[in-house]
């Protein structure tokens, strides 16, 4: 009978929370598009830079890192 007790409690306080996330969740995807567009442009810039950087030593036969 707790059991039954906690559940019925746990469904009553939760499921306005579940309602919330389902909702909220696409405003949140669309705000995140900005910061996922900069991560991927910060993301080349960094590996243009290592590459321009590593470019003297694979010229001079140095070895590849995997």
């Amino acid at each position: 009978m707790v059991k039954l007790l906690l559940w019925l409690l746990l469904l009553v306080v939760c499921w306005p929370l579940a309602v919330l996330a389902l909702l909220a969740w696409p405003f949140l995807w669309l705000l995140s598009i900005p910061f996922r567009i900069v991560g991927a442009l910060l993301d080349g810039l960094v590996g243009l830079v290592r590459a321009l950087f590593l470019l003297p030593a694979r010229v001079v036969g140095g070895r590849a890192r995997a």
